[in-house]
């Protein structure tokens, strides 16, 4: 008879490096595998506690002398889009939307170059090459789609080849047990008019909708950091806070720094996560 031990995940901790967000500030991640027959209970679980995934990793920041970054998610039964987000979705009516696996392509990956290269071309992922990219998108122990958005084929063409259509949108998202997020999205520099950074959100609210998930989730919503400030845009925005998920509220109560005593040592910061109930363990015998 095999008895099997439940192995509880380990956390680790980065080297401090510099914020990309907030200048002057460094940043450090709280972070542990991704892997087994478990990983999709523990994306689940963590998930509802700020973590995010990263291919094969799930994380967190954990600064030591600052907590600015709140985990943010929307509650789709109460999510409305404002007057100028009607508008965007107006914009791209004619965008069409497929779920697929997570399988990078050629495609994918021009379109995130020109994405790169223009929006963020001093990032960190600037010099990522297609095997990193494919990696990014295929290394996945959970259940993952490529949402990918394109130009709307007219009636004379819908039997083309989907190659021949355009490719304006990626986003790989990840499906948890409570709603979809939003892992790393990307879409053509060149319209930035059509605001489909704004669109991808407002589209996967929709798609949360109908397949009955209530929340969608959005990363790390930055108090003062420019790059971040749209997502406060978003109705019913909670946002991930002392141990419990709140409503966002004015962004600007957000705005005074916290003060670096109030920031939990990395100990207790581990101590109080909560992890997935174990699967009850087999009888051999029946």
């Amino acid at each position: 008879m095999r008895h099997t031990l439940p192995v509880a995940p380990q956390f680790y901790v980065t080297a401090p490096q510099p914020c990309p967000y907030l200048p002057g500030q460094n940043e450090r991640k709280l972070f542990t595998s991704l892997s087994g027959e478990g990983a999709r209970a523990l994306n689940d679980t963590l998930s509802k506690q700020g973590f995010r995934r990263s291919q094969n990793v799930l994380y967190r920041p954990a600064c030591s002398d600052c907590a600015a970054c709140l985990s943010a998610r929307i509650r789709v039964a109460d999510h409305a889009p404002s007057r100028s987000q009607r508008k965007v979705l107006r914009r791209n009516a004619k965008l069409r939307r497929e779920a697929t696996s997570p399988w990078a392509t050629e495609d994918q990956y021009e379109l995130f170059r020109r994405y790169l290269d223009t929006r963020h071309a001093d990032g960190g992922m600037a010099d990522m090459d297609i095997f990193e990219f494919a990696a990014m998108i295929e290394e996945t122990p959970i259940r993952s789609r490529v949402i990918e958005y394109t130009e709307s084929a007219s009636p004379q063409t819908e039997g083309l080849r989907r190659a021949a259509r355009k490719l304006v949108a990626v986003c790989l998202t990840d499906v948890l047990d409570d709603g979809l997020s939003l892992v790393y999205s990307f879409y053509e520099p060149d319209r930035a008019a059509d605001s489909l950074g704004t669109y991808i959100i407002l589209d996967h609210v929709e798609l949360a909708r109908q397949v009955g998930l209530p929340y969608v989730y959005l990363g790390y919503w930055v108090p003062g950091s420019a790059k971040m400030a749209y997502k406060a845009q978003f109705g019913a925005l909670e946002v991930y806070r002392d141990g419990e998920w709140r409503e966002l509220g004015d962004p600007g109560d957000y705005c005074a720094p916290p003060h670096p005593l109030a920031v939990r040592p990395i100990t207790e910061q581990v101590a109080a996560i909560t992890l997935p109930a174990p699967d009850p363990v087999r009888n051999p015998l029946g």
